[in-house]
């Protein structure tokens, strides 16, 4: 009989759902559905550096997503469906009271943006992510050792404390703080109630302090020793945490009428979307799976007699089962890569979008429709332009570093700097710079691993750049100057996901037996070209150049 695994992936503007059969790995049907208020750039100023997103937004998305899928799928497919997974963008916490209900979901705080999740490109709480790495240096052990040793404005605990120091008002109301990938668990089994509330091992890992070692999670002390208005949340968070192979419940019967599926169906443990989408990659030691969007996150793991007592300098932690159960997930990533493309093209679109937004002569969605066509085709065209300029001729070197650095070294304090410009240079020319500062930031991710011991010997790379830009991609196999292996699934983070869903599901004894039916294959392969590569290495040099100058001018 067919059974059906549902991946549920939320990335930072929608969610993707994946129906995938288990026997086959075929992947029989998907959609995708846009966050409303997202979309609308509520709650959000990014001059502030502040990103929020409305937790009715992912519930409803929800919906939507999930009986939209079933007009694609099989009829009856949603009566064969024997596990559902998530993933989603991370650090994404939110505040919840001491019933576990997420504050912006209660009338007083429906519209205020410090009472919702705070996503991860938020970077308004440096100066308090400053604080957690200072402290953590100071004690006795350092509790961001298994984190690379700096604590970033992007995670869970700078996040809270920055909510807390500002809004009165939430500190007042708020019990805990929970992540988006354990809160959609939480509400698809009815576990929000902090006495049943349970945590998966990618998020605690990897952005909350959590591990094992220390028994879950650092001292109270530590947390009140930062700022008093910690005390005590250490404590409600629950010790244990649980890989993606395991069962957090079952699907409760509100959800299960409300998505369609049959109620009881196993929901699993959680993880953030580039874990699982190096799952779907068939991650494995030596190879980094890259998931290249907004921003990017890499991902590796390495067996436990490789790593040891070693401690990974300057990335987003090492954490046991994190990716895959049994051995060690290393994460790092950069804060822009499509991003920065994207404001690139804002800026040069500028007076266009606004002469547009202002004219009389076409209605709003003539103008909503033409700014996309324009958004679109920008880049497209100049990708074409760049493609054609030879390495190095341009002059033009950039730095990547629009919306912080993530890793190596975390810190959101730096920003971009682009040098070289003359009267000569164009848009084309600019826009090769930021490719190849994209590039090389990735390269300085890969150097770190193997200065740290941790062998890379080839990249696989997923997400929406990989499909759409040839130029990007073997820029990226020029400067990195090894083979770039694209995965066919459009779908990749979802799919990873399914696969977790049908070990849960039981038609699988464990992910590594899923993976070898479910996980996708390679669709296009980039190889270095080795004169590009060598120019790319004395380019290198003045990217590193500039963003030592850049470092030092921020200190």
């Amino acid at each position: 009989m067919t059974s059906y695994a549902l991946g549920l992936d939320y990335g930072t503007d929608s969610v993707r759902a994946l129906l995938v059969d288990t026997t086959t790995g075929a992947e029989v049907a998907t959609n995708v559905v846009h966050y409303p208020r997202w979309k609308q750039g509520l709650y959000c100023e990014p001059a502030k550096d502040q990103f929020r997103q409305h937790p009715l937004d992912y519930i409803e998305s929800l919906q939507s997503v999930v009986n939209g899928l079933w007009d694609k799928a099989p009829a009856g497919a949603a009566n064969q469906v024997i596990g559902i997974s998530f993933d989603t963008t991370g650090s994404t916490p939110i505040a919840v009271d001491s019933n576990g209900i997420a504050l912006a979901l209660k009338p007083e705080f429906s519209e205020n943006p410090n009472a919702m999740f705070i996503l991860w490109k938020d970077h308004t709480a440096v100066k308090e992510a400053q604080e957690f790495t200072a402290a953590a240096n100071k004690a006795a052990e350092n509790y961001l050792k298994y984190e690379g040793g700096i604590y970033s404005s992007e995670w869970f605990w700078a996040k809270a404390l920055h909510v807390l120091r500002e809004d009165q008002v939430v500190r007042a109301a708020a019990y805990s703080w929970v992540e988006h990938c354990d809160w959609m668990t939480a509400v698809l089994t009815n576990t929000i109630h902090p006495s049943s509330f349970r945590a998966s091992r990618c998020a605690a890992g990897h952005k909350v302090m959590w591990h094992e070692s220390w028994g879950g999670y650092p001292p109270n002390e530590f947390f009140k020793g930062i700022d008093p208005l910690l005390d005590g949340i250490c404590d409600r968070l629950p010790a244990e945490t649980f890989t993606a192979s395991e069962i957090v419940g079952p699907l409760c019967t509100e959800w299960a009428g409300k998505l369609g599926l049959p109620e009881g169906t196993p929901v699993g443990f959680s993880a953030f979307d580039c874990h699982m989408g190096a799952v779907a990659a068939n991650v494995k030691p030596g190879v980094l799976t890259k998931v290249m969007g907004t921003s990017t996150c890499d991902i590796t793991v390495a067996h436990y007699e490789d790593i040891g007592d070693k401690c990974i300098r300057g990335i987003c932690g090492q954490v046991d089962g994190s990716v895959l159960p049994g051995m060690i997930g290393l994460e790092a990533g950069q804060s822009a890569f499509g991003d920065l493309y994207a404001w690139f093209s804002d800026l040069i679109n500028w007076p266009v979008s606004n002469l547009l937004q202002d004219s009389e002569l076409v209605n709003a969605e003539i103008k909503s429709k033409l700014l996309h066509e324009i958004e679109d085709k920008t880049l497209v065209a100049l990708g074409a332009a760049a493609s054609r300029i030879p390495v190095a001729v341009s002059g033009i070197t950039a730095l990547d570093w629009v919306n912080g650095r993530r890793t190596p070294d975390a810190d959101q304090t730096v920003a971009m700097a682009i040098a070289g410009l003359k009267m000569g240079s164009h848009a084309p020319q600019i826009y090769r710079s930021l490719v190849e500062a994209t590039a090389f930031g990735a390269r300085a991710i890969i150097e770190r691993f193997k200065e740290e011991g941790v062998a890379i010997d080839s990249v696989v790379v997923i997400g929406g750049i990989s499909k759409k830009s040839d130029f990007v991609m073997q820029t990226c196999a020029d400067v990195w100057n090894c083979p770039i292996d694209v995965l066919e699934s459009e779908q990749s983070c979802a799919l990873g996901a399914a696969i977790f869903a049908a070990t849960i599901g039981g038609a699988y004894p464990d992910a590594a037996s899923a993976q070898k039916v479910m996980a996708s294959p390679v669709c296009k392969t980039y190889q270095p070209d080795s004169k590009a590569a060598s120019a790319y290495n004395d380019l290198y040099k003045k990217y590193q150049a500039l963003g030592a100058f850049v470092n030092g001018a921020a200190q």
